[in-house]
């Protein structure tokens, strides 16, 4: 039976904690990563006679149905686990996310629309991690390293879709061992659903093994708390709708990308969506080392992040070589590697008592922008190709207008308890 520590303190986290907790993230975003670059390939050959349009608009609306999981379930998990304890909603979710995985590889799974049920079921419980994870890490961690966590967390996530393909190596070189080259789409696709499954398998009990099994927020801390300020938060929704609507909608249109260029392979799409985890790594590295967060305004970073998307869109939509693609994603990468910490790092500053309920909400958020990039992703490039790159541009030229219109919303103090209705600590 797994032992739970029980700490209803709100101690700081001790490192294997804070290990686990960034290996849940990692392991969730790893899944999702190995299997998007799979799934042309894979749904083609569940869809006999189906036109590369018709593939297009399910890669991009299978990734709206895991998406659309975790918006519906991120503020319903956040809300709960403000009451029930944040570990242990977490280890639930991690308990469902495995649960979906391997229910893909019954022999008797039937069809394409099976694998939109088991995709929004996956989810649906990816969202009690993704909300619960910076929540934990915001209530366990001293306001003078919270930055460098938060950015830490980043990296994590990145890292894990970077570790996608090489997921996806290890299923191609089980899969040449055991096919003999029959099927290979197939068995590799089913090896990384493994490999996936058996990776949140650990971490969810690395997890049990390590974290408290609920947690108590001090009398003292909860009568400090105070509601967060409205526009402020409203301003991250937004802003974070906008930028997983660009970024879920440009993976798609690199994954399709394959189906336009006779000369671009699989292993090439694999190389750009390394590059683009190894550019956003390097921008969270940036904020992590040199602690900017906690030096610039957060508006400068939305800003120059905004900025440098719409040049990377902008780039891919008219320049149609391969290396003008590895140009446009190195700058959509940065652009958006900026924007993100910032939209979790100002979050963190709400009430102690409402932080998973907080998160939760700016995971639906992110969750409807990925909803909405990947299905008009799918869309708008089986309608007007490269193009499309362009029209993704347009979120974040509405978010660089905000920002230098209403530089007020994107301000820590706009979303800390306020001052007047803190109590006087002397």
């Amino acid at each position: 039976m797994s032992k739970i520590i029980n700490r209803p303190e709100r101690a700081d986290l001790r490192p294997l904690q804070l290990f686990f907790l960034a290996a849940a993230v990692f392991v969730v975003s790893a899944g999702y990563g190995a299997l998007l670059p799979l799934l042309p390939a894979w749904l083609a050959q569940q869809m006999p006679g189906s036109t590369p349009s018709e593939v297009a608009r399910h890669v991009g609306f299978l990734s709206g149905a895991y998406t659309a999981g975790v918006l519906v379930g991120a503020p319903i998990w956040g809300l709960i686990s403000d009451r029930l304890g944040r570990p242990r909603i977490l280890i639930f979710g991690l308990v469902g996310y495995v649960a979906s995985l391997l229910l893909l590889l019954l022999p008797s799974m039937g069809g394409v629309w099976t694998i939109y049920v088991l995709r929004a079921a996956a989810g649906l419980f990816v969202a009690a991690v993704v909300p619960v994870v910076p929540a934990l890490v915001a209530a366990h961690t001293p306001k003078a390293i919270r930055a460098r966590r938060f950015a830490w967390l980043g990296a994590a996530s990145l890292l894990g879709f970077l570790f996608g393909p090489a997921l996806n190596a290890v299923a191609d070189a089980l899969a040449a061992v055991f096919s003999d080259g029959v099927d290979m789409v197939t068995i590799s696709t089913r090896i990384v659903i493994a490999l996936s499954a058996l990776l949140g398998a650990a971490m969810m009990l690395g997890l049990a093994l390590t974290l408290p099994a609920r947690e108590v927020t001090p009398a003292a801390d909860a009568a400090q708390d105070s509601a967060p300020a409205h526009v402020g938060l409203a301003a991250l929704w937004g802003l974070s709708v906008a930028v997983n609507l660009v970024l879920s909608g440009f993976e798609v249109g690199i994954v399709l990308q394959g189906r336009q260029h006779a000369e671009l392979s699989t292993q090439q799409i694999a190389m750009m969506f390394a590059e683009c985890s190894l550019v956003m790594i390097a921008v969270n590295a940036l904020l992590f080392f040199t602690g900017l967060l906690d030096k610039v305004l957060p508006r400068l970073f939305v800003a120059v992040g905004s900025a440098f998307g719409i040049a990377g869109l902008v780039v891919l939509a008219l320049h149609p070589s391969i290396a003008w693609m590895y140009v446009g994603i190195s700058l959509v990468s940065a652009g958006t590697g900026l924007v993100l910490p910032v939209i979790a790092f100002l979050a963190a500053a709400t009430s102690q008592r409402e932080l998973g309920a907080t998160m939760g909400s700016l995971a639906a958020a992110g969750a409807l922008g990925q909803t909405l990039g990947s299905a008009a992703g799918g869309w708008l490039f089986g309608a007007v190709t490269r193009l499309s790159f362009a029209w993704l541009a347009v979120p974040l030229l509405a978010a660089l207008i905000l920002v230098l219109l209403r530089p007020s919303w994107w301000t820590r103090a706009g979303l800390a308890p306020s001052a007047a209705l803190a109590p006087n600590p002397n």
